[in-house]
């Protein structure tokens, strides 16, 4: 069932048409909870918030389905003004970017163009930029691009995919670079990526063991408690220093094990998200999680008052969006 589940959810991410529906929604479908809001002014309060607990934050301006240049154009400026908010107000905040929304899916050298107009902002601001990793179909662009932009800037690291047989051997060619590990967000073919919990989880582990070893910062980006658990005895016994690497979640989950690490002492980083086009990063959270329905189910049918909201259409939709997955399922 949890496999249908996040399948079902990875396919209602990819959907244009859901995607634009979303944008007028508002933040609805729960997604409240995990998007911190929809404009910067809004995210840099949320931000505040968590730094004031002594946690550091990513800041992430969420878009989907780029492929016009004036959208990638208008993505850059966005993130331009994100960059200006943390630099104006102090804010203890980097920034994560996915290629396609400036531009990948555009041009390459277009959006090479645009990651080098964010990057001379951010140098000179001293914020780090992290080049959030997609699917596999713009993996071997992403690793291009960051290389590229490795020659002129040191504030720039990527992420690596615990589900990916290739991960390792990557992962040692960025030795150098800051670089987050996640076990991975995505559907991909067995061809190329680790298909069960079991095996995913393993290689994740064996991934952060090595990072922590090494000499570069290192982003742990985990909800599980047992990784976490494994990862606070390993530190221990190979007398790795705290400050040579986080734990990250993202914003809206386990908000009481986020800051239970930061009392014990541990760098704590928040993925905060943000912005219009948040329907397809909700949608991912869910297929990592689908047991986090739970939260959806309730927002979408009862006020805090617990009356039952106005509003079929949306609950409409999203039944007859799983009926039209499982038809095309079935082809």
């Amino acid at each position: 069932m949890a496999n249908i589940s996040k399948d079902f959810f990875i396919y209602l991410s990819k959907n244009k048409l859901l995607n634009e529906a979303a944008k007028k929604w508002g933040l609805k479908l729960g997604a409240a909870r995990v998007v911190a809001g929809t404009d910067v002014p809004t995210m840099a309060e949320s931000v505040k918030r968590l730094n004031a607990k002594g946690i550091s934050c990513t800041v992430d301006h969420l878009g989907e389905f780029v492929y016009d240049r004036d959208e990638a154009l208008e993505a850059k400026e966005n993130c331009l003004a994100v960059l200006h908010k943390i630099n104006e107000e102090k804010l203890d905040c980097h920034v994560s970017i996915k290629l396609t929304q400036v531009g990948l899916d555009v041009d390459y050298d277009f959006c090479l163009e645009n990651m080098l107009d964010i990057m001379a902002v951010a140098k000179e601001y001293n914020i780090f930029v992290n080049i959030d990793m997609e699917d596999y179909a713009h993996y071997d662009q992403t690793i291009e691009i960051l290389k590229e932009l490795a020659k002129q800037y040191d504030n720039i690291g990527t992420v690596m995919q615990a589900y990916l047989f290739r991960t390792e051997e990557d992962m040692h060619d960025l030795r150098d670079l800051r670089l987050r590990l996640v076990k991975g967000a995505y559907k991909e073919d067995e061809s190329v990526s680790y298909q069960t919990k079991e095996e995913i989880d393993e290689n994740y582990l064996k991934l952060i063991k090595q990072r922590l070893l090494g000499n570069a910062f290192t982003s742990i980006a985990t909800h599980d408690h047992r990784i976490i658990n494994e990862v606070k005895q390993f530190v221990k016994d190979n007398h790795i220093a705290k400050e040579s690497f986080e734990f990250q979640m993202l914003y809206g989950f386990r908000t009481g094990l986020q800051e239970s690490l930061v009392g014990e002492g541990y760098q704590f980083c928040t993925y905060v998200p943000f912005g219009k086009d948040w329907y397809g990063y909700f949608m991912r959270r869910l297929a990592e999680r689908p047991q986090n329905l739970n939260f959806l189910v309730k927002d979408m049918t009862l006020n805090e008052d617990g009356t039952v909201k106005k509003g079929p259409i949306i609950a409409g939709t999203a039944l007859a969006s799983f009926i039209a997955w499982r038809i095309l399922r079935k082809k």
